[in-house]
């Protein structure tokens, strides 16, 4: 298992390699299990070894923080609106979505149900308005400060 540490953003990461399969890699950024897809398969013949330099596999690990932010691009929400965004206080995997685009909200409702260190944390809206965008699904692990939604 290899470990690295990187900075992004100004936030560190420590991120280590469990297994490179293929072109997926298993990784934990920050303790945090992820699956990350590989743009291209790593080939086993040219690089027999973890150890050996050439095997960059955490150059696509480093955006490992970024799947919660990737997965809006598949989803069936708008793309990131306009207005207020929403950030996860802290790293946590997101058990319920309590608002759906175009939903009018006020300040102080639950928007989102965090599961963090086995704990539910409701996080509320911060001003009142229409949701604009939700960046994330019910299952996806957050980092802090992961825009989970936008009100406008």
């Amino acid at each position: 298992m290899n470990k690295y540490q990187y900075k992004v953003q100004g936030v560190d990461y420590e991120v280590e390699i469990a297994e490179v399969e293929g072109n997926i890699a298993k990784v934990n950024v920050n303790g945090i299990p992820f699956e990350v897809e590989l743009q291209k398969p790593i080939n086993a013949a040219k690089h027999p070894t973890m150890n050996n330099p050439k095997v960059e596999a955490p150059k696509p690990a480093a955006a490992a923080p970024a799947p919660a932010a990737a997965k809006p691009a598949a989803a069936p929400s708008a793309p990131a609106g306009s207005g207020t965004p929403i950030k996860a206080p802290l790293p946590g995997t997101i058990t319920d979505i309590k608002v759906t685009v175009g939903q009018q909200i006020n300040v102080g409702d639950v928007v989102v149900v965090l599961e963090a260190m086995k704990m539910q944390n409701n996080i509320e809206a911060e001003s009142a308005g229409q949701v604009t965008s939700i960046m994330v699904n019910k299952g996806d692990t957050v980092m802090e400060g992961t825009i989970l939604l936008t009100i406008g």
